[in-house]
């Protein structure tokens, strides 16, 4: 799979997860009252269906992981879908058979039981799965969990490649803008906010559409100019890939060095895909998992800590308990992140007044004694606790516990391509930068090389390390995180 199929389906990973665990366990219970089997005692028949339950839940498990029965969930039709959920039905019933002879408990069991889940686990899979489908099309095509694309073609194929897209994989993609590049015409077309329909020059042709492209929220490019040369197609290619972004070429294969490279389809289109980085989805599902839970326990902890933080703030300085500011996310999606706030309530106005002492160099503010930090504020920072309410981003997704630093918005407005491609993955909470350069790192390109090393060797146990090491930085206050 690609890095562009990996980003598509991973949002569909953990739904049709979070479901199937819903409706597996619900079938099971329904199964287990048909029978009057469900004892309230706390007897042996009622401990082995608590078993039970267990069993199921790390056979969905295993079978979401290994069999990849959500890869094309959303295109598949209604007997692919059928025999999809056949299988994966009699997978969990003849599952739970051998894990409870195995384990001795079958005589707290009978044909019964099996053969009542095993029926309402198909036909309530079949047509929950019909109708999350449904919702979720109707729903997802504007979300922000759309695959953001920009469409690189010509005035003549732009209404062909626009249908094509809408009709083949219309439930995930949007299309943010199209570039129309061809001799004689340079322009981009984009929607603007109020709905209207943009037309922008691009005078410098690539040139002008890289300046432009670096701004928007965009994962992926499709690139379909079957009368260019192969020099132009891989000037495209490797500028786009630069700023982390998904390539797919429509026409021919063409080796620009530097990536790895997959033939797929594309919407209908037989394309060749670039990425500097794939990401699998069934990691990119157990890193989103991780996220919630660990969401759920730092709000947990947020709310314990709330009434002391409220308190000292208030007692500290005017202005609100919480600080609320528009960041970069992933792919340059724009998001409010939360914090306890440790500042001034004028500290945004005095930011510039303070820029000729900041002591990093490159696009980022940083100052060690910032006067714009109040008494209980440099305690908040010390200790970390102000960053406690990102919890709250990390899990509605705009955030996740490990990843790079999300910029501010006029941060962001001077990147180049090279600084675009950090935020090719979710900002996180805590990062490589932050663990083994925070109090050491005064220059912004070092930031960015320990984003893209993270961004090149992320795999789960390179979370969980940095997340323990994080814990270490912490406790003996080697800076704020």
């Amino acid at each position: 799979m690609s890095g562009g199929e990996r980003k598509r389906s991973a949002p569909g990973v953990y739904i049709v997860f979070l479901l199937d665990v819903a409706v597996t366990m619900s079938c099971y219970a329904l199964s287990i009252l048909a029978r009057g089997l469900l004892r309230f005692d706390g007897g042996a028949v009622g401990a082995a269906h608590s078993l039970g339950y267990l069993n199921l839940f790390l056979l969905l498990l295993l079978y979401k992981l290994f069999a990849d029965g959500t890869r094309d969930f959303f295109t598949r039709g209604l007997y692919a879908e059928f025999v999809e959920d056949i299988r994966y039905t009699v997978f969990l019933t003849l599952g739970l058979l051998l894990l409870v002879f195995y384990q001795g408990e079958i005589r707290a069991f009978s044909r019964f039981i099996f053969g009542v889940f095993g029926c309402l686990e198909l036909v309530v899979t079949y047509l929950s799965h019909l109708l999350l489908r449904s919702l979720i099309l109707r729903a997802y095509r504007t979300g922000e969990g759309t695959t953001k694309v920009l469409v690189v073609t010509e005035r003549k194929r732009l209404q062909q490649v626009l249908g094509r897209l809408r009709s083949e994989e219309g439930w995930n993609l949007n299309v943010s803008a199209a570039a129309l590049l061809s001799e004689g015409e340079n322009l981009l077309i984009r929607e603007t906010a109020e709905g209207e329909t943009e037309e922008l020059p691009l005078e410098n042709g690539p040139e002008s559409l890289y300046e432009i492209a670096r701004q928007l929220p965009l994962d992926e490019v499709l690139i379909d100019l079957p009368d260019n040369s192969a020099k132009e197609i891989r000037g495209l290619i490797l500028s786009f890939e630069s700023m982390g972004l998904v390539c797919h070429y429509n026409v021919d294969i063409l080796d620009v060095g530097t990536s790895e490279r997959s033939i797929e389809d594309f919407a209908g289109f037989s394309v060749v895909s670039y990425a500097l980085k794939n990401l699998d989805a069934r990691q990119m599902f157990l890193k989103r998992i991780m996220d919630i839970l660990g969401g759920f326990v730092g709000l947990f902890f947020t709310a314990l800590l709330t009434p002391f933080v409220a308190l000292a703030i208030k007692l500290d300085s005017p202005g609100p308990v919480f600080f609320a500011q528009e960041r970069i996310g992933r792919n340059g999606r724009r998001f409010t992140i939360y914090k306890f706030r440790s500042m001034y309530q004028d500290a945004e106005q005095r930011k510039a007044e303070l820029s000729a002492k900041n002591e990093m160099q490159g696009l980022m503010f940083k100052m060690e004694k910032d006067p714009r930090i109040t008494k209980v504020g440099r305690f908040l920072r010390k200790t970390s606790i102000d960053e406690f309410p990102q919890f709250f981003n990390v899990l509605n997704g705009s955030m996740s516990l490990v990843g790079t630093r999300p910029p501010t918005v006029d941060e962001f407005e001077k990147y180049d391509l090279y600084y675009r491609r950090r935020m090719s993955i979710t900002p996180g909470l805590t990062g490589m930068w932050q663990v083994y350069g925070r109090g050491v790192v005064t220059d912004f390109d070092e930031v960015v090389k320990y984003d893209l090393e993270y961004i090149d060797n992320w795999s789960l146990g390179l979370d969980i390390k940095l997340l323990i090491k994080t814990v270490g930085v912490v406790l003996f206050g080697k800076g704020s995180v």
